[in-house]
């Protein structure tokens, strides 16, 4: 078993149990699902609008060249400059050529997931240059040393009492601060840094061909001001942010805001073509969009995974996963949690390191029925398994047990060489210990239903 393995087991060992933990995140998200009751409230269809969002990014999985020649070509008509990174380091290059070219030593950040993915903070600070995130929850986060905790709600492992005191720690604010106060100080904060970036950096929730466009849905207008003070904005976004028309976003922008906040629409959305133009007052002077492919390919190459790729990343498959609330955002390990982190980590990262994530469910299907694309989650979880057992990374006592389960299960003669006791103690004997130590083992009839059948059927005669 891989390390990043044994490490899930402990973390989400510890997190199960951690009761004051699983009350945050279960007061966190009860909030959330009763917003999003709310919010499916502007659907008369929300059925066909799901189908229609499938539809349409189901066509750009299957076309995706075309869609991402076309953005090319129509941002890079207006002076914005595309650029492609095929791994996270290359991305990472692209962003330090253009810092040095640019000799900026201050960089603003509104929330990003991507950037998460390529550790960009990291990597800039080992360069000497300050990056500071803008979005309230990932500030928070940053503070605190964390990695996000959620796709859209960074800080949802955090009560507010805890971030006062994190606040208290860093600024010597009261340790009573209300969530208004730290607002109020973290807005006049970030207020500075905003005018005296060099760059600023920004995500992307859907980059739009047919214009060349990247767009961005926010309730705080820290992206807006991430890309409007600075004189440089760089975009990083994975290549399967794509719809192919801006009239899709009449359909996109309300599923994405319902099911990611239980919002009608977010406070904040934005459709940026390009650098500034000649007339026009705002804006920066020059625009990159970096576009990541980090082993996008390599989900898009399999004929069932592929659907993945058609996420708009509104996290509302985490917050209906049994598995991902009891043991919570981080215990995954990775940038992408939840069912949709279960399915696309094993290609991005490694199937040998990361396969266990894709047995780290229950199938119960909640997420692929609240998916608001439609994506086939669960089942694409067993593809996941079928595969990494296809590509040799079954261990012996799996291998060993299937074999006998399959022998077994071949012939009734099998089954019914041994008495209800024996295959008690057989499953005492051999699992145990797998089944864990808080559940019981289920007790074995005494006798089958097929002796059970058969006296019926003789007591009839």
């Amino acid at each position: 078993m891989s390390d990043s393995y044994h490490k899930f087991v402990a973390d989400s060992e510890k997190k199960a149990f951690d009761k004051t933990h699983r009350a945050t995140v279960a007061f966190n998200i009860s909030r959330y699902d009763a917003a999003v009751v709310r919010g499916k409230e502007q659907y008369c269809n929300l059925e066909l609008a799901k189908e229609r969002g499938a539809h349409i990014k189901n066509k750009v999985i299957t076309d995706m060249a075309k869609y991402l020649t076309d953005f090319e070509s129509a941002f890079q008509s207006r002076g914005g400059k595309v650029l492609w990174a095929l791994d996270g380091a290359e991305a990472v290059a692209e962003v330090l050529k253009i810092v040095k070219k640019q000799q900026a030593k201050r960089v603003v950040k509104s929330k990003t997931m991507v950037t998460e993915e390529i550790s960009l903070n990291e990597n800039l600070e080992k360069a000497g240059i300050e990056s500071l995130e803008t979005d309230l929850g990932e500030y928070i986060v940053q503070l605190a040393g964390e990695k996000p905790y959620h796709i859209v709600t960074p800080a949802m492992h955090k009560s507010k009492e805890e971030v006062a005191e994190l606040f208290n720690q860093k600024f010597g604010m009261a340790a009573n601060s209300t969530p208004e106060q730290i607002t109020a100080y973290v807005r006049g904060l970030l207020r500075e840094k905003f005018v005296q970036a060099d760059i600023g950096i920004t995500g992307a929730n859907f980059l739009v061909a047919d214009i060349g466009a990247i767009c961005l849905t926010e309730n705080e207008g820290n992206a807006l001001m991430t890309m409007s003070f600075p004189k440089v904005h760089i975009v990083i976004a994975g290549i399967e942010k794509l719809i192919p028309k801006m009239r899709d976003l009449d359909l996109f922008w309300p599923l994405l805001a319902t099911h990611g906040t239980g919002q009608n629409i977010t406070v904040y959305n934005s459709i940026v073509t390009g650098p500034r133009q000649d007339g026009e007052t705002d804006g920066p002077e020059e625009m990159y969009v970096i576009l990541l492919d980090n082993n996008r390919t390599e989900i898009l190459a399999h004929k069932n995974q592929r659907r993945s790729l058609a996420c708009i990343r509104c996290g509302a498959c985490l917050n209906v996963c049994p598995v991902y609330k009891s043991i919570g955002g981080h215990a995954y390990g990775t940038t992408y949690s939840g069912p949709i982190g279960s399915v696309i980590t094993p290609w991005m990262r490694g199937m040998k390191d990361f396969k266990h994530l894709s047995f780290a469910s229950s199938l119960c299907g909640s997420c692929t029925e609240v998916c608001p694309v439609k994506i086939n989650l669960h089942e694409l979880l067993l593809y996941n398994r079928n595969d990494s057992v296809k590509d040799g990374y079954a261990n012996r006592f799996d291998k060993t047990l299937m074999f006998a389960y399959k022998t077994a299960m071949g012939k009734r003669k099998y089954l019914d060489m041994l008495s209800g006791k024996s295959k008690q103690n057989m499953m005492k004997k051999f699992f145990a210990k797998s089944w864990g130590p808080r559940r019981e083992l289920p007790d074995v009839a005494a006798k089958s239903f097929k002796e059970l059948w058969e006296e019926r059927r003789e007591g009839k005669k």
